[in-house]
Order: structure tokens, then C-alpha cells, then sequence
């Protein structure tokens, strides 16, 4: 019997998806701001945020001030990211934030808005304005709300963000050391400016004991290639390079390197005990 229903079924459910469809386009096409208000409700607690967006993007404007402002306002920016318009998103929650700073929505938006630029951070080896800008508005979110429900997400997405900072400052440096190699002395120099500022600005990285391999390879490559009135002091700064990876990694994963090029360093220096 269930099976002699089913093609009823298919036609009652089309006929069903065709009413609201019907219904939906003729809500959008009119001016009635309560039925678009109500219509956008429905589809928002439906999760159906494409379609509550559409509704609510022409309808927001018409309750700035309005006792329904705050609620159209925060639906309107979570119906954004929901549907991952993340740029829009972020734009949207600040202003929430801004013309509702003591809503009981103010936290979920800050975080959210945060959320937003987050996701629109890219990988480590492209522009990094919108990594800075989410760790801007997570750095604002945490300091604001301590106790928040949402402090281990941010806190996670904050260390993942610095992480792929980090990746990137040190990639950079890499490369002038690499450049170094093969081509002008300045990009030893370059490097070895890199590294220091990585170190000062990321004590903590994850990264530190590469960057202080890095530095000692960049400082140990231009002693080498330096002019003689320039050679002892550069030897002695690729020592104090080794001797600081060393000091801060006893047991560096990059000692068998570190060792041959300080090997190299030791025999040029045994030039100026003679």
C-alpha cells in the first residue's frame, strides 16, 4: 500500500516546495515589512539562511531604531556568516557591537565577528592583513570577555593564527639565507636582521630552534665569503650564534649541520691565532 502512496507523496511534497517557493518569492517582491519580517524568522530558525538573508538584508534598514532592530540586526550578520559571506560578516557583527554594545547578543557577536576574519585568514605564504585583523578582533574578544563559553575556540584560533605568523616570518628569512648563498652578501645580512627580529618578536615560537640554526648558517655563510678586514669579527658572530642555538637546544635536532659549518668557522679562525 506504501508503495502505491509513494508517487502521492512526491507529488503532495513538489507541491509543497512549490507553495513555499511561490510564497517566498512573492514575500520578497512586496513592500510588506511584517511579512518579510515574519517569513525571515521562519526560514532563519529553519536554518535556511540563504533565503532568511535575502529577506532580512531589505528589511534591516527599516527597523534601525525600532524595538526589532537589535534581533534583525544580529540575524542578519550570523544569516551572513552562516552562509560563509565572511568580509560582509565581520563588517556586519561590528556594527552590531557597536549600536548594541549591552545586548545579550554582544558577546556571541564580538566572537563571531572575530570568527569571521579567521576564516578569512589565508596560508601562511600570502598576505597576512587579514590574520593581523583577526588577531586584532580575537585579542579584543579575549581581553573583553575572560569567562566567555567561547575563550577555548579563541584561544585556539588565536594560537593558530600567530603560528602561521610566525611561519611566515620565518619563511622570509629563510629565503634571504638561501639567497645568500648564491648571490650578494646582503642577503646574509638581511637574514641574519630577519632571524634576530623573529626571535625578539616570537620567544615562545615553536619555530625558535630553526631560526637559530637559520642564523647560524646565514652568519657562518658570510664570515666565509667576507672581506679579510671583516672575517674575524663575522667568524666570531657565527661561534655566538652556535653557541646560542646550543645553549637554548642541547640536544638540537640540527647538530650534525650546526657542527660542519662551525667546523668551517674554527678552521678560518685558527688563521688569526697563528
Amino acid at each position: 500500500m506504501f508503495r502505491k502512496m509513494r508517487p502521492f507523496l512526491s507529488v503532495f511534497v513538489l507541491a509543497l516546495v512549490f507553495t513555499s517557493c511561490s510564497e517566498y518569492q512573492k514575500v520578497l517582491k512586496n513592500d510588506d515589512v511584517k511579512a518579510k519580517y515574519d517569513m525571515a524568522e521562519k526560514y532563519y530558525d529553519a536554518e535556511d539562511y540563504k533565503r532568511a538573508n535575502r529577506l532580512l538584508e531589505q528589511i534591516a534598514p527599516k527597523y534601525i531604531g525600532k524595538p526589532q532592530g537589535e534581533r534583525v540586526m544580529f540575524f542578519l550578520s550570523n544569516s551572513l556568516f552562516q552562509i560563509k559571506d565572511y568580509s560582509t560578516a565581520g563588517y556586519q557583527f561590528e556594527r552590531f557591537i557597536k549600536s548594541y554594545p549591552k545586548s545579550d547578543k554582544a558577546q556571541e557577536a564580538g566572537f563571531l565577528g572575530a570568527k569571521s576574519y579567521y576564516m578569512l585568514s589565508p596560508k601562511y605564504s600570502l598576505d597576512q592583513t587579514d590574520t593581523d585583523k583577526a588577531l586584532q578582533k580575537l585579542q579584543t574578544f579575549i581581553n573583553t570577555y575572560s569567562d566567555s563559553e567561547f575563550m577555548p575556540e579563541a584561544n585556539a584560533m588565536a594560537k593558530e593564527l600567530t603560528s602561521k605568523k610566525e611561519l611566515k616570518a620565518l619563511e622570509i628569512a629563510k629565503q634571504f639565507a638561501k639567497l645568500g648563498e648564491f648571490y650578494t652578501l646582503n642577503y646574509s645580512i638581511s637574514a641574519i636582521a630577519a632571524l634576530d627580529n623573529f626571535v625578539l618578536d616570537y620567544p615562545g615560537s615553536i619555530y625558535k630552534e630553526e631560526a637559530l640554526y637559520y642564523k647560524v648558517k646565514a652568519t657562518t655563510i658570510l664570515a666565509l665569503n667576507s672581506t679579510e678586514n671583516k672575517k674575524q669579527e663575522r667568524l666570531a658572530d657565527a661561534k655566538t650564534a652556535y653557541t646560542s642555538l646550543k645553549k637554548n637546544f642541547p640536544q638540537t635536532e640540527y647538530e650534525k649541520k650546526a657542527g660542519d659549518l662551525m667546523d668551517k668557522v674554527e678552521k678560518e679562525l685558527q688563521n688569526y691565532s697563528k
